[in-house]
């Protein structure tokens, strides 16, 4: 019997539908980001972002230092709101398969600070992760994913440890196939449902669809959505994706040499086409440059 291979984590699952409705539609303004990496091995990322609705401009740096051999990886990140971030990562040494993440923040000014203490254990056909959030509760969540023969089964739970509860609860199964994939989720407690829908149609085309029924909004019935990609060549390829408010939101991106790419997005509303005073909010553009070298 042929080994069966480690599933996508509790977060990944229905990931190739959500890549597809939310990646490369840049139109809620303008972006940029600049990756370097030094002979040493240091990665370097600025990324800011204008804001189109605000006009405020926010960003951040990160230096990632990684030591592939000992499984050790350290980075560092600082924003334009001055906050501090760090993140340690061990991986493959304690154990086969288990991975070791420590994450913390400072706002110097607001003296606010969050720890986080993730454990990953991938086995073949088990993907499981545990987090303490040290400063909050403190709080445990765990989830786990196991898959055999393409079949997704995951589960997710919080726990407050000072209270004695448990404070959040989530179930999803799934079926994942080289050309296609289907996800359920029941999240929020059993409050909110889930399905999306992945088909990779040929080697240019892909399509998929996400519906979410949120038993506490049920005026509001069942929030829609479907899109589709299309390769025009190998160094570009367009997006669209429309939901049953009518909103319609198209996507280019282009290669323009190794390591440049530039994406553009634009956002309609269908119901608003004919308005001649449009609100602020009726239609978005904005663009998203990144150099990588």
């Amino acid at each position: 019997m042929a080994a069966q291979p480690v599933p996508p984590n509790w977060k990944d699952l229905g990931k190739s539908s959500n890549d597809l409705l939310t990646k490369d539609f840049p139109v809620f303004g303008t972006s940029l980001e600049v990756k370097t990496k030094t002979p040493s091995g240091v990665t370097f990322k600025v990324a800011g972002t204008r804001d189109a609705r605000s006009s405020l401009i926010t960003g951040d740096i990160e230096a990632k230092y990684a030591v592939p051999k000992k499984g050790l990886t350290f980075t560092k990140t600082w924003t334009t709101a001055n906050v501090l971030r760090a993140q340690l990562e061990l991986e493959n040494q304690i154990a086969e398969g288990l991975k070791i993440d420590v994450t913390s923040s400072l706002a110097p000014e607001k003296g606010d600070r969050t720890a986080l203490i993730t454990t990953i254990y991938k086995q073949p056909g088990v993907h499981s992760r545990a987090f303490l959030d040290v400063f909050k509760g403190p709080t445990v969540t765990a989830d786990t994913v196991i898959g055999r023969d393409g079949f997704l089964v995951g589960g997710e739970t919080s726990y407050d440890v000072t209270q004695g509860t448990l404070t959040k609860y989530a179930a999803a199964v799934g079926y994942s196939a080289p050309d296609y994939a289907v996800a359920l989720h029941a999240l929020g407690n059993g409050k909110t449902f889930s399905a999306s829908y992945y088909h990779r149609v040929n080697r240019d085309v892909e399509a998929g669809a996400k519906a979410v029924y949120d038993t506490k909004s049920t005026a509001n019935g069942i929030a829609l959505e479907v899109g589709a990609k299309a390769y025009l060549d190998p160094a570009a390829f367009v997006k669209a994706k429309i939901n049953n408010a009518g909103i319609l939101v198209l996507g280019y991106t282009q290669t323009l040499r190794p390591g440049v790419k530039a994406s553009f997005g634009l956002a309609l509303d269908t119901q608003r086409l004919s308005d001649a005073t449009p609100g602020p909010s009726a239609h978005k553009i904005g663009a998203s440059f990144t150099f990588e070298g």
